[in-house]
């Protein structure tokens, strides 16, 4: 940094910045609610070095869903599965994305393998009987089964 100038960036959304009464102001609650949703596991901020309460953004966001979804008559308790069920699916959609990614790499491995030499150059192999490499067609499901070598 030259000349003393100071690169100042904005805190990322899980950087917890906010002290309860503005995290409160911000969303409409009373710290007393905060500290109540902090009591039943719903939401968990961080803390500073002496104990005191630093909301993030994202934490921001979950109590104002949290809100949200108790003033439409949900109670904390159906607001918890809700929770717990939205981070499920979260988990899932991940898991799927990795898969899908191992999957078309165990493809494009397979289909390198799979090339011929001859001496007019590299000329694939016919592929189709093998099922991990032929494309799925809408409609069509396809299972990777994974022995764990534990």
């Amino acid at each position: 940094m030259k000349g003393g100038a100071r690169d100042f960036r904005a805190p990322g959304p899980d950087a917890a910045v906010y002290v309860i009464s503005v995290a409160a102001e911000l969303t409409g609650l009373h710290p007393q609610t905060l500290r109540a949703y902090e009591r039943l596991g719903l939401i968990t901020p961080g803390r500073t070095g002496g104990g005191g309460r630093r909301y993030s953004h994202t934490d921001i966001e979950l109590l104002r869903q949290i809100a949200d979804l108790t003033s439409s008559g949900i109670g904390l308790e159906g607001v918890r599965r809700i929770l717990d069920l939205q981070n499920h699916v979260t988990a899932l959609a991940q898991r799927n994305e990795e898969l899908v990614a191992e999957l078309e790499a165990t493809r494009e491995a397979l289909r390198q393998a799979l090339v011929v030499r001859r001496g007019d150059g590299d000329v694939p192999a016919p592929v189709n009987r093998l099922p991990v490499l032929r494309q799925p067609t809408p409609g069509q499901s396809l299972v990777v089964w994974r022995r764990n070598n534990r």
